[in-house]
C-alpha cells in the first residue's frame, strides 16, 4: 500500500507570503505617510524659519522681499538681535540727534527706515551738518525722483567722508529699500564725522539674516554685522595725532607728560585752592575746565553759566562744552575731544583737551 502523498509544505509557507506581503505593503504604505508628513512638517518647518524673518509685520521686510528672483537676496535683522539693549540704544540716540539736528525744520523722525528712505530727511540733515545746500527737488514722490534725490545726497556724503577713510556700507538701493543697517552704517558715519554731541553706544552687532535663492529654492545663512566699534577706534579713521602715537609706541613716556600736565594745571587752581592729582577723573565733570579757563584769562565766570556741583551726565557735559566754548573765545581751534568723551573718563581726550591749554598758556603766571 502505498503511502499517501504529503500534502505540500509550500502551500502554507507561499499563504505566509502573500500575507506578509499585504502587510508589508499596508505597512510601507503607513510608514511612507508617515515618512511623508515628516517630510511636509519639516519642509514646513524649513520654510517657516525662511520666512519667519520676512513677516512683513517686522519694520526691516517687506511684502516684496518674500519674492526673490533668481540669484537675488535680502538681508534682514535677526529678531533677536532688535532685543538687545544696545541695538536700542544706538537706534533711541541716533533718532534723538537727528531730531535736535532738525528741530527748527519742523521735522520729527521716529522709525529710521521708514522716516529716511526718501532721501528728505537725509537731505535736510545734510544740509544742516555740512552748511550748504544741496541742488534736489525738494518734494518728490515717484520712485524715480526719490531714488534721483537720494542719488545726488549720498554723492555729496561720499565727497565727505571717502577722504577719510570710512568704507561706504551702502548705496541708494539698500536706502531706498529700507534697509535698517544700511541707514545705520550711514547715520554712524554721518555723527562720527560732524563729531555729533552725542555718545555712541560701543561694540553694537547685530546678527544678519542672508536669504539667496538658488535654482527656485531660497537659502539662508546667517553672519554678524558690526554697526560701532570703539569711538576711539571709528574717530581713528580720520584723526591720528601726536597722542595716539604716545599711547601706542611710547607709553612710558605717559607718565612724563601727566606730570607735566599736573603741574600745569596746580600752578593755576592752586590760586583757588584747588590741587588735581588725577586727570582722567578730576577734569570728567567740566568744573576745573571752567575755572582753569576764568584763570587763563584772567576773569571771574559768573556761577550761573555752569553747574558747579553737577550731578548728572547731562550736566557734566554742559560744563565741558560750556568750557570749550571759552577755549573757542579764547581764540583756541574747536577741541578735537568731544565733551562726552571727557565726561567718559577718556585719557587721551582730556590729555588732548589740557595739552592745548599747556601750549597757549604755559607762560602765564
Amino acid at each position: 500500500m502505498s503511502a499517501q502523498p504529503l500534502r505540500s509544505p509550500t502551500l502554507r509557507p507561499h499563504r505566509m507570503k502573500k500575507e506578509e506581503s499585504f502587510l508589508g505593503k499596508l505597512g510601507g504604505t503607513l510608514a511612507r505617510k508617515k515618512k511623508a508628513k515628516e517630510v511636509s512638517d519639516l519642509q514646513e518647518e524649513g520654510k517657516n524659519a525662511i520666512n519667519a524673518p520676512m513677516n512683513p509685520s517686522t519694520v526691516d521686510i517687506h511684502p516684496e522681499d518674500t519674492l526673490l528672483e533668481e540669484n537675488e537676496e535680502r538681508t534682514m535683522i535677526d529678531p533677536n538681535s532688535k532685543e538687545d539693549p544696545k541695538f536700542k540704544e544706538l537706534i533711541k540716540v541716533l533718532i534723538d540727534w537727528i531730531n535736535d539736528v532738525l528741530v527748527e525744520e519742523r521735522i520729527i523722525v521716529k522709525q529710521l527706515e521708514e522716516d529716511l528712505y526718501d532721501g528728505q530727511v537725509l537731505q535736510k540733515l545734510l544740509e544742516k551738518l555740512a552748511d550748504r545746500k544741496l541742488n534736489v527737488a525738494e518734494v518728490t514722490q515717484s520712485e524715480i525722483g526719490q531714488k534721483q534725490k537720494l542719488q545726488t545726497v549720498l554723492e555729496a556724503v561720499h565727497d565727505l567722508l571717502r577722504p577719510h577713510g570710512w568704507t561706504i556700507k551702502w548705496n541708494v538701493d539698500s536706502i531706498h529699500g529700507k534697509n535698517l543697517i544700511a541707514i545705520l552704517h550711514l547715520l554712524v558715519a554721518l555723527a562720527m564725522h560732524f563729531r555729533a554731541p552725542i555718545r555712541l553706544p560701543e561694540h553694537v552687532s547685530v546678527q544678519v539674516v542672508v536669504v539667496r535663492k538658488r535654482e527656485g529654492l531660497l537659502q539662508t545663512t546667517h553672519v554678524s554685522e558690526e554697526l560701532t566699534t570703539t569711538t576711539e577706534m571709528m574717530m581713528g579713521r580720520f584723526e591720528r595725532d601726536a597722542f595716539d602715537t604716545l599711547f601706542d609706541h611710547a607709553p612710558d613716556k605717559l607718565s612724563v607728560v601727566k606730570k607735566s600736565l599736573i603741574t600745569f594745571v596746580n600752578k593755576h587752581l592752586n590760586k583757588l585752592n584747588l590741587e588735581v592729582t588725577e586727570l582722567e577723573t578730576q577734569f570728567a565733570d567740566g568744573v576745573y575746565l571752567v575755572l582753569l579757563m576764568g584763570l587763563l584769562e584772567d576773569y571771574f565766570v559768573p556761577l550761573h553759566n555752569f553747574y558747579l556741583t553737577p550731578e548728572s551726565f547731562d550736566q557734566k557735559v554742559h560744563n565741558v562744552s560750556f568750557a570749550f566754548e571759552l577755549m573757542q573765545d579764547g581764540g583756541l581751534k574747536k577741541p578735537k575731544a568731544r565733551p562726552e568723551d571727557v565726561v567718559n573718563l577718556d585719557l587721551k581726550s582730556t590729555l588732548r583737551v589740557l595739552y592745548n591749554l599747556f601750549t597757549k598758556y604755559k607762560n602765564v603766571e
